[in-house]
Order: structure tokens, then C-alpha cells, then sequence
């Protein structure tokens, strides 16, 4: 018997083998799955199967009903749709365009936040003004007082006759299930987005829907870092949460109807479409926005690609906020080759997690390289930083849940406008710079003499990143 489960073993590990051989990865990252076979046959076959298997051949939603999708994006919005962008940002809305077929909407009133009580009161009055439908997608959605709070105004529209739907990342989420079971006795549609059932993991556990999408009546949306949860009000340690949030009203609230109406097909295998939730809106704005979406089942790299275009084309600035500094090697690149450029550029970042200790480790293990290049980095001290942003010579922008991760890039679903608005620019530059005045700057020099042992823990916790 046990020369039996030898040989199937053995068979198993050579096949994977050629299989990981034939799919063309980075030599180092294939050499690195090879040996953990090797040395850890039966745990590497299961690390693997959880976390090295590739998804890109497929999609979350056929090329049919996407393109019927933003074909009522288009018609929809015929006079709003541009091709050419303000400040030279063609290339950025181009190359959104070909990686995810991101339409360029113009007429976008823009809000943003950065305190989360203000967001959700206005958030709950646009949803208590709902007419027809409320989608709601949240990577976290959380039984507390806010939950409950968001649950009965969800409950009660239902009960007013609207279509209510909501999904959520179910990993995230698992201890859940009565909150969710008393969201759909009130009539709302409840669906988990790639459900995890134990012990029966799959091979897309490690994927999550990091997604934080709101649409309303197909003419308001929400977007940006925030979860719906009490610490996102309170604070957590003592401190307050510092995030971003956007409240798009306009067009482009279009785009956000598809990326939510693309994970409800994948989640429940019906096809929701129609003039219903794409009304005609008129300009309420200035501002053109680029809705994309990425993730692992995506052929690109969406964000990172569309991250990585604005940080390089900065021509005097580019400043970021992230609650993670754990980038992969051409985001590095990109932010190395822009500051040895001499461009400005200048990362906020939290000093401590906002759980555990290995994701703060990691992000530390990074700013060395980035400080021998010239980037300045800035440790948060206001509490904890979990904004998502990246605004560049006051002329464009980015806010979404896309964290600067190898887990966001890679591993998650993710959503950002791309905004390309002098106006919002400048309000995001001025968030950041005062986020900047209350942060500590790190300088190379006092970064260099830190202990071997915090260098050590920093570079072993650095081995996790892919899976962070």
C-alpha cells in the first residue's frame, strides 16, 4: 500500500512539475515552486494547489455578455464617451482601454472622503433616495453597529420594492452567515463571491474579491478603501482609521454597474443587463473617470499596469498612500527609475499593521531599496493609513481598493477610477501633503541602522508577500 501511494505521489509531483515547467512563469519563481516540491512533497503538492495554480485561461463572465454590458454602457452615455483625455494622459486611458475595455466617461461630479462617517451618511441618503436598485459589494461586511446599520437600510428598501443586491468576499467573511441569512429574510439578494467551504479548499481559495463597490439606480457610486465595519468609524488602537473613499455621481457610475453586475453573474450564474440599470445621465460634472477593474483570472495586470504607466509618466510628482509596501519588481522599478529621474516621489505608509505582524514586516523590508533610489517614505502617525492612492502633477489620479501588494497585483479582485481632473487632483494632493505633515519621513542613513535581527525578521516575513 504504501508503494503505491509512493508512485502516485511521485507521478503527482512530476506532473506538476511539467506543468509549472510549461506555463513560462519567472525562472526564480518556478525553481522556487520546483524545490518546495522536492523537499516538501505532500505539504508543497497542497501549498501549491492553494496558492501556486494559475487561473488567467479563465473569466469571470463570457466576451458575449461583457460586450453587451458596455454596449448599454455606450448608449447610455454616447455623448459622454472620450478618447482623448486632458494633460496628456492618452497613453494611461489607452492602455486601460486595451488591458479591460475601460471606457473613458466625461460629465463626473467626484466627492472624496477621507473620514468614513461622512462618506456613510451620505452614502445612506443617496441609498435612501434609490428608486429602482441598490448593488452592493464589499470585501468585508461586518456584523457590528455600522453592519446593522447599512443591513436595515438595505431591508427596508427591499421591503419598499427595490432590487437589492449585495456580494461579498466569503473568506473574509465566515463567521457571517446569520447576518447574511437575515439580510435575505428582509428580501435582499445575498451571494458569497467564490464561497469557501471546509475542508474543502479549491484551488481560487487564496483569491479574494477586494472589491468595495456601491451602485445606486445606475447613477451614483461609490468606491475607494472602505469597508463596512465599526472601525472604520472608531478607530482602532486609539487612533483614527485614515482612508479614502469616492462618490461618483454621473456617467461613469455606468462603469461601476458593470464591474458589480460581472461578479453577480459569476456569483449566481444569471445574466442581469438592460436600459433599467443603465439610464441616460447627464453631465453633473467636470470630471472624466476610467473605471477598471483587475484580477487573476484577468489576462493583464490591469491595475499594476495602469499604476505603473502613471507612476512613469509623472513628469514633476507622484505621491502614494498605501496601507501595504509590498510592490512587485516592476512597480519597484517604476518608482526607483521615476525618483533617480528626479522626480518627487513620496510614499505614506503605516508603521504597524492593522492586524498581525507579518504584512508591517514585509513593507518594511522594502523601503531600504526604495530609499538608496531617492524615494522618500514616510511612516503615517495619525493612526492607521489604509487610503489607496496615487495622484500625479496635479492633473491625475487614482482611488480604489488597490493596495501597492503583490496580493492586489496578483491575487485579488480589485476596482479603481482612474481620474483625470485638475480639481480632484489637487484635492488629493492636498489630503496627502496633510497626511505628510503628521507622518515621519525615514532617511536612509537612520533606516541602515537597524538591527540584523529586525532586518532578518523584516526579510523572513518578506518570503510570505504573494500570499499577504
Amino acid at each position: 500500500m504504501n508503494n503505491l501511494l509512493n508512485i502516485l505521489l511521485t507521478l503527482a509531483l512530476i506532473s506538476l512539475v511539467i506543468v509549472i515547467i510549461s506555463q513560462n512563469r519567472h525562472p526564480i519563481r518556478t525553481l522556487a515552486w520546483i524545490l518546495v516540491l522536492v523537499l516538501l512533497p505532500v505539504v508543497g503538492v497542497v501549498l501549491y494547489l492553494l496558492f501556486g495554480t494559475q487561473q488567467r485561461k479563465k473569466r469571470l463572465i463570457s466576451d458575449n455578455h461583457l460586450g453587451e454590458l458596455k454596449d448599454e454602457v455606450a448608449k447610455a452615455n454616447s455623448s459622454m464617451l472620450r478618447r482623448d483625455v486632458p494633460c496628456g494622459h492618452d497613453d494611461i486611458a489607452t492602455l486601460l482601454w486595451m488591458t479591460n475595455k475601460a471606457i473613458p466617461l466625461a460629465g463626473n461630479d467626484v466627492r472624496i472622503y477621507t473620514t468614513f462617517d461622512e462618506m456613510m451618511d451620505d452614502m445612506l441618503e443617496d441609498m435612501d433616495k434609490a428608486t429602482d436598485h441598490v448593488h452592493f459589494e464589499f470585501f468585508k461586511f461586518e456584523d457590528d453597529n455600522i453592519g446593522r446599520k447599512v443591513g436595515s437600510k438595505l431591508r427596508e428598501l427591499a421591503a419598499r420594492g427595490l432590487e437589492v443586491r449585495v456580494t461579498y468576499d466569503s473568506a473574509a467573511n465566515l463567521s457571517r452567515h446569520r447576518f447574511y441569512r437575515w439580510l435575505r429574510k428582509g428580501g435582499v439578494q445575498v451571494k458569497a463571491f467564490l464561497p469557501v467551504v471546509f475542508p474543502f479548499l479549491s484551488t481560487t481559495t487564496n483569491y479574494r474579491n477586494h472589491r468595495k463597490i456601491v451602485v445606486i439606480d445606475g447613477k451614483i457610486g461609490y468606491l475607494g478603501g472602505m469597508n463596512i465595519a465599526d472601525r472604520y468609524s472608531k478607530g482602532i488602537r486609539g487612533g483614527q482609521w485614515r482612508d479614502t473613499h469616492i462618490r461618483i455621481h454621473g456617467p461613469a457610475a455606468a462603469e461601476l454597474q458593470t464591474a458589480f453586475l460581472v461578479d453577480w453573474q459569476f456569483c449566481t450564474k444569471r445574466f442581469v443587463s438592460g436600459k433599467r440599470y443603465f439610464p441616460q445621465v447627464e453631465s453633473v460634472g467636470e470630471s472624466i473617470v476610467q473605471i477598471a477593474t483587475s484580477g487573476p483570472m484577468d489576462e493583464w495586470k490591469v491595475s499594476m499596469q495602469g499604476m505603473i504607466r502613471l507612476i512613469t509618466q509623472a513628469e514633476r510628482y507622484v505621491y502614494i498612500e498605501s496601507p501595504y509596501f509590498i510592490p512587485t519588481e516592476p512597480v519597484m522599478m517604476a518608482l526607483k527609475n521615476a525618483a533617480l529621474a528626479g522626480k518627487d516621489v513620496r510614499v505614506i505608509i503605516p508603521y504597524h499593521g492593522d492586524k498581525g505582524i507579518l504584512v508591517p514586516l514585509a513593507s518594511r523590508s522594502y523601503v531600504e531599496e526604495a530609499l538608496t533610489a531617492g524615494v522618500k517614505i514616510y511612516f503615517y502617525g495619525g493612526g492607521y493609513l489604509h487610503a489607496k492612492t496615487i495622484v500625479s502633477d496635479g492633473t491625475v489620479c487614482t482611488v480604489g481598493s488597490t493596495n501597492l501588494d503583490v496580493r492586489s497585483f496578483e491575487q485579488d479582485f480589485e476596482v479603481n477610477a482612474f481620474i483625470y481632473d485638475k480639481d480632484v487632483a489637487r484635492k488629493l494632493r492636498d489630503a496627502f501633503l496633510a497626511d505628510m505633515n503628521i507622518s515621519t519621513r525615514v532617511s536612509l542613513e537612520q533606516w541602515s541602522k537597524r538591527s540584523s535581527w529586525e532586518k532578518f525578521k523584516e526579510s523572513f516575513a518578506r518570503l510570505f508577500s504573494p500570499i499577504l
